[in-house]
């Protein structure tokens, strides 16, 4: 009877034990180093600058794995959410009325830029979220675009000019601010995999009709989450705007910002917690390497990379060892397969 209650063995136990606590020493470490890290005279505010892009990037990644990795939603638009965020603070930032300034104070128009983008996340989510597979993720990208149109002929967002916002240079405040937001995003990343909501995400990923089927209100788990990354992802852009002190439509709604949150989730791990930040991390790094020795390459050079990632390391690099991890192309041939099943049940009938 006992040997039935395991098929692991004492040793791999241990091994996997003593995995995880090295990963939580190496975790608090480097979490440690990076709040020190201001402290040292040899850093500057423009190596605090990047960091903190680097940061945004983790951000804008983790949050898109909570629709893409959990629920299965592979979102192509979800940078709408950091536009919409961005664009709300530089509105309330740079308000004038007939010459002087009336603009709001940062924290609040960055809290309300947050919320405008949850509240439209969870307008569009519960549309958008009925839709499955690819045709999601069409509709997404549609909403993105739609949404830099509208952007760009409006009067109010200063148009295809910008808008331009007051300089504010405390560079290692903004660190600090954006740091503590991500160490706290994958906290509550790593809290809910281990709730009930979570197990619910990763069952409507799984087989989303089997999920109903159990009882499960599938829609609300969906556009609660949905609306969460959108808000969070607001966040960073709002944060982004005011450091940035100039945004305009392409630099708000850039599709590479997508492609980023994509291609991290995917070469860390996707439906890890994990994952997200270490491939965020590496593309970030791996992406200034390619703009400075090969410029006129390094989109072709990141198109490659994705594939490899699809073809040989499909569930991500923490995916190597976190098997509860998927990968995109899983996801996609699981609805288009149930698609096709579904449609040669009609046709029997």
């Amino acid at each position: 009877m006992g040997k039935g209650l395991s098929t692991r063995s004492p040793r791999g136990m241990v091994a996997g034990g003593g995995l995880r606590h090295a990963g939580w020493a190496a975790s608090v470490a480097i979490v440690v180093f990076l709040f020190l890290l201001p402290l040292l005279p040899s850093v500057t505010n423009s190596t605090l600058f990047t960091l903190t892009l680097m940061l945004t990037t983790v951000g804008v990644a983790v949050n898109w794995n909570l629709t893409g990795g959990f629920t299965g939603y592979v979102d192509f638009g979800h940078a709408v959410w950091f536009g919409i965020g961005a664009y709300t603070t530089a509105i309330l930032v740079s308000l004038q009325s007939n010459g002087p300034q009336i603009g709001w104070s940062p924290i609040p128009a960055i809290g309300l830029g947050a919320l405008v983008a949850g509240l439209l996340a969870a307008v569009i989510g519960r549309a958008t979220m009925r839709l499955k597979g690819p045709y999601f993720s069409i509709a997404m990208l549609g909403t993105f675009v739609a949404m830099r149109e509208i952007v760009r002929v409006s009067g109010v967002t200063g148009g295809g000019v910008g808008l331009t916002l007051p300089p504010y240079l405390n560079r290692p405040l903004f660190y600090y601010i954006q740091l503590v937001l991500v160490v706290a995003l994958v906290a509550f990343t790593w809290w809910l995999r281990r709730t009930r909501f979570g197990a619910a995400l990763v069952a409507i990923r799984e087989d989303e009709i089997g999920a109903e089927m159990r009882g499960i209100d599938t829609t609300h788990f969906k556009v609660s989450v949905f609306s969460f990354a959108g808000f969070s992802t607001g966040l960073f852009g709002g944060l982004w705007a005011y450091q940035n002190t100039f945004v305009d439509p392409d630099i708000a709604f850039v599709e590479v910002r997508t492609v980023d949150a994509v291609m991290s989730t995917m070469l860390g791990g996707l439906g890890t917690v994990a994952g997200p930040v270490v491939g965020a991390v590496v593309l970030y790094w791996l992406r200034e390497v390619l703009w400075a020795n090969l410029l006129d390459y390094h989109l072709l050079t990141q198109g490659a990379l994705l594939i490899v990632i699809v073809l040989f390391i499909p569930r991500g690099l923490v995916g190597l060892v976190d098997r509860r991890g998927t990968s995109v192309t899983a996801l996609w041939g699981h609805w288009l397969g149930r698609r096709a099943d579904r449609q040669k049940r009609e046709d029997e009938t």
